[in-house]
């Protein structure tokens, strides 16, 4: 797993850092990448935060979230913090080539499916989020936790829990909660600019995908589909479809969801959930070349997207029916 104080010490020799979160954002990222880089730079540290796709827009309201650049030209740095980030690619090739020659890289991560590609690394596979390592990284190495590096934390673990409903949420977690609450984190605010404040089009995302839906091996797999004509035809914008496969999840005889999204390039991402831990989404993804968690998991796959669908349904119904 590694040591908090490992990181902590590479933080304080290091006066240029470079702070990466995983493309394709989603709060957990975004929210862990700004939290530490407001918490360094309120040490007096140099911070560049990089994400391949930027902040999504249903993250702007986050303090800070400006500050996450686009990559661009080669960076020079004393270290780079990878955050929330199973794989080195998943970073993107654009931030990849933005710390090209940069060395050490810290990778601090919640995934189980996490390969350990840091110099220093830290995975916790038992946290529920990253925004809970980092804060746990914060308070033990006594870096600043000011009031918008907690709402950026809040809104992190909170993102990654479902807002605090998912099993890996421990008394731990709501005792940590509690700490960014009396430090100045407005429960009710940030959670309703979380959960309460999206466009439009995320409702016409809604029932695009509430039309093609399907249910299969008996009612206990859902999936959906995004193609790319949905997605041009109502404007989908990155994070519009966030969180969406909650829905179909929670159809009460659904074990297993999946969520199919078609990519530039060829390419599928699939989404999956699952409600039962005696079917490991991770595992299933893994023959696809993804990872993640054991409730949640998701990959990246080439292929024409009808074909990929069916191949990663018949591997969940496969798994499912063994």
């Amino acid at each position: 797993m590694g040591s908090f104080s490992a990181i902590a010490e590479a933080l304080r020799a290091a006066e240029r850092i470079v702070i990466l979160s995983h493309a394709r954002p989603d709060g957990d990222a975004i929210g862990s990448q700004v939290a530490l880089g407001l918490s360094l730079e309120a040490a007096g540290k140099s911070v560049r935060m990089l994400n391949e796709d930027g902040t999504p827009e249903m993250l702007e309201f986050l303090p800070g979230s400006d500050r996450v650049e686009t990559p661009g030209a080669k960076l020079e740095a004393d270290l780079v913090v990878a955050l929330d980030t199973a794989n080195k690619v998943r970073l993107g090739e654009g931030c990849l080539e933005a710390i090209d020659g940069i060395s050490p890289i810290a990778n601090l991560d919640h995934h189980k499916s996490n390969e350990l590609y840091g110099e220093i690394n830290y995975v916790d596979a038992d946290a529920p989020a990253s925004g809970q390592i980092v804060f746990e990284l914060l308070d033990e190495a006594g870096f600043p936790l000011t009031p918008d590096v907690v709402a950026n934390l809040f809104v992190a673990i909170s993102t990654d829990t479902g807002s605090f409903r998912y099993p890996a949420t421990t008394a731990k977690t709501y005792e940590i909660v509690a700490r960014l609450v009396r430090a100045g984190a407005d429960a009710g605010e940030l959670s309703r600019l979380t959960y309460e404040n999206y466009p439009a089009r995320r409702i016409e995302l809604l029932r695009e995908l509430l039309a093609v839906y399907k249910l299969g091996c008996a009612g206990r797999v859902a999936s959906w589909v995004l193609t790319d004509e949905i997605k041009d035809r109502i404007a989908v914008q990155a994070g519009d479809s966030e969180n969406l496969i909650e829905l179909i999840r929670g159809i009460d005889s659904v074990v297993v969801a999946v969520f199919f999204e078609q990519l530039p390039g060829g390419r599928v991402r699939v989404s999956m959930r699952s409600k039962s831990e005696a079917v490991d989404v991770c595992a299933i993804c893994a023959e696809f070349g993804g990872g993640g968690h054991t409730l949640a998991a998701g990959a990246r796959v080439k292929g024409e997207i009808e074909a990929v669908e069916q191949l990663v349904l018949d591997k969940i119904h496969e798994t499912i029916e063994f």
